[in-house]
């Protein structure tokens, strides 16, 4: 059983029990905090904060990461197969995101690096005269991070790193369903030499005691990763003058623009609606072609779908794992048989594999109003849509409450030009799936899909502050 990576000696609360999603077997078994442990982690991250003479300087916090990257560089099987077996991501897939937390472990060094104030243009008034001024960047205070089970190491990396890399103390609270990767990456940045203090990890026993922990006042930012539910909620109740930033998720749209590369669309459109079983913010999920392409495009992406191998997480061949809970399970069943019901027209899947996991399914013109088209799916379906005009799918694209990342796919610059301007989304891929994301790219959710802008660079900005020196002269 991994240690409660808190600086206190309080007994648990509880014991969490992790499992495979596949499979269900015991993975290990996590110690609980309950609001005691809130309290001494945060009075532990607040009084460190406080006293800058314990402030990690810039060279102390390079070294720090640069260790760390090192040590995850010769750990990268053991990495992977920790992500693989408690999130359900396919082995190759939980590999690159391993390479991908490394990268943003450096990343974290990089911006660091460059990271600086700016000259602020006095002397141009009489005013002003005799004065000059600049900003410097100190830490926003103490840090709580709430992460979701996706990307179990590489979104824990994106929030912590970003604290660690700015000085500023972290408590972070993996999802329950994942927190052996997170609590792996904190032990590697312990023994990386970061003191215990200044990165913490809580397993909360109950909402209550997460609702504590992001509540307090002591709390300078606060980072969220998960329902957009639970993001607005917590955001409402924040202690004055707490900054937060929320990733949410989307529906994300893609549409087809003639002339398009229907050999290069297929298998880009393949990976960006079933990687990860579907449950990534920016998959792809509404798809629109022209009604004269709809059918056939939707069967050859069927045929596609159905030949992709669903199994064990771990295993190398695995195209396909599980969903992260049972209930998901059902509950994406149900919204694939209401839709059908309703007139979509199945083409493939459309079944149960086991408790566990879900057939990649491909749906024909389901209803607009349906859930599968306009909620967050998060499991393995794409939905395709015939449209006559383009503009009329724009429309359609646009007209949900959640807006992301979308794609566009043409061999026409204007066109796609002029889609990237009509879409509502905070990034268009032109002839790439609307899951495309590099670590040193903003990602930001518009409307109810989030609040601020995400990417290790963005976040690093959001935790700390300017902070000007005016001399007179």
């Amino acid at each position: 059983m991994p240690d409660l990576m808190l600086e206190s000696d309080r007994a648990p609360a509880g014991e969490l029990i992790v499992t495979s999603p596949y499979d269900g077997r015991e993975l290990d078994r996590v110690p609980t905090a309950g609001p005691d442990h809130v309290e001494d982690a945060l009075s532990v991250a607040y009084e460190l904060f406080r006293d800058r003479s314990r402030w990690l300087t810039v060279p102390e916090r390079i070294e720090i990461l640069g260790k760390a990257a090192a040590l995850m560089e010769s750990q990268v099987e053991d990495l992977t197969l920790l992500a693989a077996s408690e999130g359900g991501k396919p082995y190759q897939d939980s590999r690159i995101e391993v390479i991908r937390a490394i990268d943003g472990v450096h990343l974290c060094i990089e911006t660091l690096r460059g990271h600086a104030g700016s000259v602020i243009p006095l002397g141009t008034t009489t005013a002003t005269s005799g004065r000059s001024a600049f900003t410097q960047k100190e830490p926003i205070g103490v840090v709580v991070a709430v992460s979701a089970f996706n990307h179990p190491l590489n979104l824990i990396v994106h929030q912590v790193g970003p604290a660690v890399a700015t000085g500023c103390p972290v408590v972070v609270k993996p999802a329950a369903d994942t927190p052996l990767s997170c609590l792996r990456f904190v032990q590697i940045l312990h023994e990386a030499g970061l003191p215990k203090a200044w990165c913490q990890v809580i397993a909360t026993d109950d909402r209550d005691t997460a609702e504590k922990l992001v509540t307090d006042s002591r709390v300078g930012f606060f980072s969220f990763i998960g329902s957009a539910r639970v993001g607005w909620m917590l955001r409402s109740k924040l202690s004055p003058g707490a900054r937060c930033a929320l990733e949410h998720g989307g529906a994300a749209p893609v549409i087809l623009a003639a002339p398009y590369d229907l050999e290069a669309v297929l298998p880009s459109v393949l990976k960006g609606g079933f990687y990860h079983a579907g449950q990534v913010c920016v998959s792809v999920q509404r798809v629109f072609v022209p009604d004269a392409d709809a059918a056939g495009f939707a069967n050859d992406l069927a045929k596609l779908a159905s030949g992709l191998v669903v199994g064990p997480p771990e295993e190398v061949a695995t195209e396909v794992g599980p969903l992260i809970r049972t209930a998901e399970v059902d509950r994406v069943a149900e919204w694939v048989d209401e839709a059908i019901a309703a007139g979509a027209t199945l083409l493939c899947g459309g079944n149960k594999i086991s408790d566990t996991c879900y057939e990649p399914t491909v749906l024909l013109n389901p209803p607009p109003d349906s859930k599968v088209s306009t909620l967050e799916i998060f499991g393995p379906v794409v939905c395709v849509y015939g449209y006559e005009d383009v503009d009329a799918a724009v429309t359609q694209a646009n007209a949900l409450p959640v807006a992301f990342q979308a794609a566009v796919y043409s061999k026409d610059i204007d066109i796609a030009l002029r889609l990237y301007k009509s879409l509502d989304a905070s990034a268009v891929m032109i002839n790439d799936h609307s899951a495309f994301r590099d670590d040193v790219m903003p990602f930001a959710g518009l409307r109810e899909s989030g609040l601020g802008v995400g990417g290790i660079p963005y976040t690093m900005e959001d935790m700390q502050i300017d902070k000007m020196l005016v001399i007179r002269s």
